[in-house]
């Protein structure tokens, strides 16, 4: 069993940065593959970013160029690098691990952390 558990989330203004982390349980963490997803405000939850065991990674549009996902497998964690901030990056970001390789959709991920509260201000 992999029990994700975010942290890092904080307020901060537009245009700033934060920096997310996921730590995942030791569970042949390998080769699994990590995403961030985030779920605005009256909004479906929707992908952000995604890593794979060999680190090749894919970011949803709307983030490219302002975020970077990296993971530390040795120590069983990914990270989220925000930058760039805008309001509506405004979000509850969750963490979640699939076996083998990522997917886009939120269905194929087994195992979600709990969320950490990311709000942007002007």
């Amino acid at each position: 069993q992999v029990q994700p558990v975010e942290s890092g989330g904080g307020l901060v203004q537009a245009g700033g940065s934060l920096r997310l982390s996921c730590a995942a349980s030791k569970q042949s963490f390998g080769t699994y593959a990590m995403a961030w997803f985030r779920r605005a405000p009256g909004k479906e939850r929707e992908f952000v970013a995604a890593i794979n065991w060999l680190r090749n990674t894919y970011y949803a549009g709307s983030v490219k160029g302002r975020f970077t996902i990296s993971r530390e497998n040795g120590k069983d964690t990914a990270y989220l690098q925000m930058n760039s901030l805008k309001l509506e990056d405004t979000a509850v970001y969750y963490c979640a691990v699939r076996r083998q390789d990522y997917r886009l959709d939120e269905k194929e991920y087994d195992f979600w952390g709990q969320g950490t509260q990311v709000t942007v201000s002007s």
